[in-house]
């Protein structure tokens, strides 16, 4: 890491919109540090211009192969072909080196067979390895399909009680007169950034991403004091760390994407390299709930915060938002046991290799391409329970957490857009039609009148709600408003 002031600036380099979110080819906001720089002369040194933002090759929207087959996908982008054309997303690629050395094998032993000597053995083998392979594929997708299900529960429920936090401190903290209440709002704001630099932080620690100065985390935490901050003088700095991830030679890229074991990358390298150096990056999400926590108690001993209700349910937040990452993280760190990983793989494999000699006899020629379509089968499913087994990494099918925690940053910026609302301007607002469908009358009308009035609309309402108005059974018409501005 960069030893040198991380830039707030025009520097920052987070992933725009509709760009493929692709580990090799160019790195996202996920793996890409905040590199310093200096700011334009023409615009002011607090202000992030998009403008001025670099563009590197990934950004193109031409089609990349090397980001054609990294992931994850991104699931606002729809395709018209039939499931069983598309690429993107599948597990063939993965199976092309494999695929290719079943189909070399198969070839010979069929050649032996019907030109040699016949290598045929009795079919009674397929059928009593058919169902031990079969077994064991049923118990790896099963195993990797949970894993896969909990860790996106974990990050739901992290989600939720993020919006649900944010939205406590945004309407039910008070806010003081003058100098305090601008104080307070800025307290405000600083303690949701947290929150969204919370989830940000767990993105990167599921991913062995141990520092802190990370382009979508940096800007949130820098003035934080934390372990990951005091190990960053000692670092690389953030351009080597940036061009050693989009600097990956092609056949490591290419090797890794057609399934050769030997070209993948350690995810958990980054780590090794600190233990051996003494370095410790510490715990960043939890230090960063230690710091929302402290935040809290200063709410509850300045009287901003008095409601027990609301204060209960604060401090339910932070413990839940604490309990999905502890889920996350037990779901990382507790794989499938290592001896069912190695036997599965050799059941899967011997079945495969014995198929051309059970084949052969019956099939003839035809046991090269029966042996193909088999492998596949069989080595698909096996893939698919590897790739999904961490839901947390960069493979195609994995969880996107960078749209997870942009969607949560939009929603804070959302809530955070306009002051909290005060319940007689939205209740006594023109465009109010309490009693609609039945009347479009205001609020401010139906209060000129008596009661009595009110309850026997109320009444007719139940019956006028078998009343077809114009358009109203198609749901997703729109219709021009009538009241104008609130």
């Amino acid at each position: 890491m960069s030893s040198q002031p991380n830039g707030h600036g025009p520097s920052i380099n987070g992933r725009q919109n509709g760009e493929p979110n692709g580990h090799h080819g160019s790195p996202s906001a996920a793996t890409e540090k905040v590199a310093p720089a200096t700011p334009s002369s023409l615009e002011s040194p607090h202000i992030v211009s998009h403008r001025t933002m670099p563009v590197r090759p990934g950004d193109k929207r031409a089609v990349d192969l090397d980001n054609y087959f990294s992931g994850p996908l991104d699931p606002t982008k729809h395709s018209k072909l039939p499931y069983f054309m598309r690429l993107h997303g599948s597990i063939l690629p993965s199976l092309v080196m494999p695929i290719l050395f079943v189909a070399a094998w198969a070839t010979t032993i069929t050649v032996i067979s019907e030109r040699v000597h016949s290598l045929a053995v009795d079919s009674l083998l397929l059928t009593v390895l058919g169902f031990v392979v079969g077994l064991s594929l049923s118990f790896r997708s099963s195993t990797a399909y949970e894993r896969y299900a909990e860790g996106r529960k974990f990050w739901a429920q992290m989600t939720l009680h993020s919006r649900n936090l944010a939205r406590i401190i945004w309407i039910h903290t008070s806010e003081g007169e003058g100098e305090q209440g601008k104080d307070d709002v800025l307290g405000k704001v600083s303690a949701i950034n947290l929150i969204l630099g919370f989830c940000q932080a767990v993105k990167h620690k599921l991913r062995h991403e141990i520092e802190a100065d990370y382009a979508d985390l940096e800007p949130l935490i820098d003035h934080l004091d934390t372990f990951a901050k005091r190990a960053r003088s000692s670092d690389r700095s953030a351009t080597a760390h940036n061009l050693g991830l989009s600097n990956r030679s092609k056949f490591q890229t290419w090797g890794e994407n057609l399934g050769l074991p030997f070209c993948e990358s350690n995810p958990q390298k980054s780590i090794k390299v600190a233990r051996k150096q003494g370095k410790h990056h510490g715990n960043l999400p939890l230090e960063i709930m230690n710091y929302l926590s402290s935040y809290y108690e200063h709410c509850i001993k300045s009287g901003t915060l008095t409601g027990p209700c609301w204060q209960s349910q604060v401090s339910t937040s932070l413990m839940l938002m604490m309990d999905a990452y502890g889920g996350c993280e037990r779901v990382l760190s507790t794989p499938l046991p290592l001896a069912y990983n190695i036997a599965i793989s050799q059941i899967t494999w011997l079945y495969v290799l014995v198929l051309p000699f059970q084949l052969c006899a019956k099939l003839r020629w035809a046991a090269i391409p029966g042996t193909i379509v088999a492998a596949y089968i069989i080595l698909g499913i096996a893939a698919i329970g590897r790739e999904i087994e961490n839901p947390f990494g960069r493979d195609v099918n994995d969880l996107d957490l960078d749209r997870y925690c942009t969607s949560l940053q939009l929603d804070l910026n959302v809530l955070t857009s306009s002051p909290p609302p005060k319940a007689q301007e939205w209740l006594k607002a023109p465009a109010n039609t309490p009693l609609w469908p039945y009347s479009l009358s205001s609020y401010d009308s139906w209060r000129a009148r008596q009661e009595g009035e009110i309850r026997r609309a109320l009444v007719h309402r139940v019956d006028h709600q078998s009343v077809e108005l114009a358009d109203h059974e198609d749901s997703a018409k729109r219709v021009e408003g009538r009241h104008g501005g609130v």
